[in-house]
């Protein structure tokens, strides 16, 4: 079976994603395909595992990995449609009923470490409720050389981990803001400002800012060639050219990559040798490994295990190659 009906044979989150990324579907096929992720297959068991008070897994961040925080980004993976009733219904569960520590703030307001807080806005902003309180303790958290670390003010050095966490929140935030703003200039015949009589639009809460920092961590990445030690040129650690699905939060190159896709960033030179990397990790039958399962308890495989062919991440490899200009 060739690889791209091989990806279509399978659940309706990785079937949408294959429709709008390779296969160039019409956006109205590529949505009635997305919808039936809250109905069927791997999105609708999840949906159907939150608990009544909006947890999952019966904590907000533990246990790894099927707590609430980990199973809203693995349905954000799953791409299920924020705008659906089941997604907004889970979503305003969590807001309503859960904190993520003991400050009594709700979960979407985040907590303290920027890893997590990357991993939270993107969840919120996603699924409706952005939190401009996380964006800015995020933005004021920005390290020198371009990016974050949980482990910060005692360590002055970001984390490919922690930087590839935040990249995602505040790339989500900036898109909740964005259509929030469409939908303001949608109503704007209709809506004024009050205090100045113009069309009504809504608070962008310092997009320009999130661009700026977004794009010091895209250097950040550049400079150390996606894996590599600035200093020494030295590989960070060899489990980054090994690929995970999901990722959680651990990052790898292939993660690197498809986040600087998903944001529209130009393929820079200095990622050659992990684009060729990626293609080189392609299997025989034009399919990849899943080669670095992270342990944990998971809510259910989606995959057929460490070494044999991963939809997931054979998908998130073809997309990147045609975004690098090496279509699969």
């Amino acid at each position: 079976m060739a690889p791209l009906d091989w990806l279509l044979d399978s659940d309706p989150s990785i079937r949408w994603q294959v429709l709008r990324d390779l296969a160039d579907a019409p956006s109205d096929v590529v949505a009635a395909e997305r919808a039936r992720v809250a109905h069927e297959g791997w999105g609708a068991r999840l949906l159907g595992l939150q608990e009544p008070d909006g947890q999952w897994g019966g904590g907000t961040y533990h246990p790894y990995w099927t707590s609430t925080t980990f199973t809203l980004l693995l349905l954000r993976e799953l791409g299920l449609d924020p705008a659906c009733e089941a997604a907004r219904r889970a979503a305003d569960l969590v807001q309503e009923n859960l904190t993520l520590d003991d400050n009594g703030q709700p979960f979407f307001d985040g907590e303290t470490e920027p890893c997590i807080n990357g991993m939270v806005l993107a969840a919120g902003a996603y699924f409706g409720h952005p939190s401009t309180t996380i964006v800015e303790r995020l933005l004021g958290e920005q390290l020198e050389d371009g990016g974050w670390n949980c482990e910060a003010p005692t360590s002055q050095r970001s984390s490919f981990h922690s930087t590839i966490c935040v990249l995602e929140g505040l790339l989500e935030y900036e898109r909740a803001r964005r259509r929030e703003t469409e939908a303001a200039a949608d109503q704007a015949n209709h809506t004024t400002d009050p205090a100045t009589g113009a069309p009504a639009r809504a608070n962008e809460a310092g997009t320009e800012r999130i661009r700026a920092a977004r794009a010091r961590a895209h250097e950040y990445l550049f400079e150390r060639r996606m894996f590599r030690t600035l200093s020494t040129g030295a590989v960070i650690d060899p489990d980054w050219t090994l690929f995970s699905f999901p990722t959680w939060w651990h990052y790898d190159v292939l993660r690197g990559l498809d986040y600087l896709r998903s944001a529209g960033v130009r393929p820079d030179e200095r990622i050659a040798e992990v684009i060729d990397l990626v293609r080189d990790r392609r299997g025989d039958d034009g399919r990849w490994p899943l080669q670095n399962p992270h342990p944990g308890e998971v809510h259910f495989a989606m995959d057929e295990g460490e070494g044999r062919p991963s939809r997931w991440i054979t998908l998130r490899a073809l997309r990147v190659l045609r975004w690098a200009g090496h279509a699969g």
